[in-house]
């Protein structure tokens, strides 16, 4: 039976509202996103104005620079400009580490899996002290909190315990990469977690025997890890795991670790 005229007309009339509807939320839904990552992306560079610590390779303070000159890498050494960092490892009452995949939106490293909180003390007075390795302590304050949502009183200075130092160069990609004496820091702490999503996608804790398995079968999973965990955890990390009732005996303030 042929339909009258206004009918098919109604009909699509209503058709063609459904489908720009559709692609009108769909787009909408695309910009909203872009837009997202678009600001996600300027608060990353933002940060690339931070001044970070120049060392020479006994850990003394040569200058400073900023985050992306240290992170640019050297096209006549192959190598970005040495400055100092921190890795928190930061444990529960039961023993199981927590660790983060980092945000997308990271300049370096983006997606890959990482220990609790890795990042870089500031040229500034309070994290330039260097008397029991305080002002790295409170730089680690201030990054977790940043990162994660942890506060200050949950994590208090004197139970962030300064281990020892590691120096390792890792490139990302042609342009960018890390090259840092990074001092690994200690934690034991029931903690609340908040994470901030530009800098931390997933979080998870795991005990030593999860760690070593998900480190084996990330090739199998196509699970991205950071060069700096892969060498601290092939090299002390499960040593380290096995003393946290007693991690003062584990202090190597004199040595750097070069991995």
């Amino acid at each position: 039976m042929l339909r009258p005229c206004s009918t098919l007309l109604r009909s699509a009339r209503n058709n063609l509202n459904f489908i720009f509807s559709k692609t009108y939320f769909t787009s909408n839904r695309a910009y909203a996103n872009f837009r997202s990552m678009t600001e996600i992306n300027r608060i990353q560079e933002s940060y690339l104005q931070e001044p970070c610590i120049l060392v020479d390779n006994d850990d003394n303070i040569i200058g400073s620079g900023s985050k992306k000159q240290c992170h640019l890498i050297d096209k006549g050494n192959n190598k970005c400009p040495l400055h100092r960092a921190f890795s928190v490892f930061l444990f529960n009452q039961s023993g199981e580490l927590l660790i983060q995949q980092r945000s997308d939106a990271k300049i370096t490293f983006p997606g890959f899996w990482a220990n609790t909180c890795c990042s870089h003390p500031l040229s500034k007075p309070e994290e330039l002290e260097v008397e029991g390795a305080i002002g790295v302590k409170r730089a680690a304050q201030r990054k977790l909190k940043h990162e994660l949502g942890i506060e200050k009183v949950q994590v208090p200075l004197e139970d962030i315990h300064f281990i020892t130092r590691v120096h390792y160069s890792a490139p990302y990609n042609e342009t960018w990469g890390e090259h840092e004496i990074d001092y690994i820091l200690f934690t034991q702490r029931e903690v609340s977690l908040q994470p901030e999503p530009n800098e931390v996608q997933n979080y998870k804790y795991v005990t030593p025997e999860q760690m070593k398995e998900f480190l084996a079968n990330a090739d199998k999973t196509s699970t991205k890890i950071s060069p700096w965990l892969q060498l601290i955890a092939k090299s002390h990390l499960f040593d380290w795991w096995k003393n946290l009732d007693n991690l003062k005996s584990l202090y190597n303030h004199r040595t750097i670790l070069r991995l």
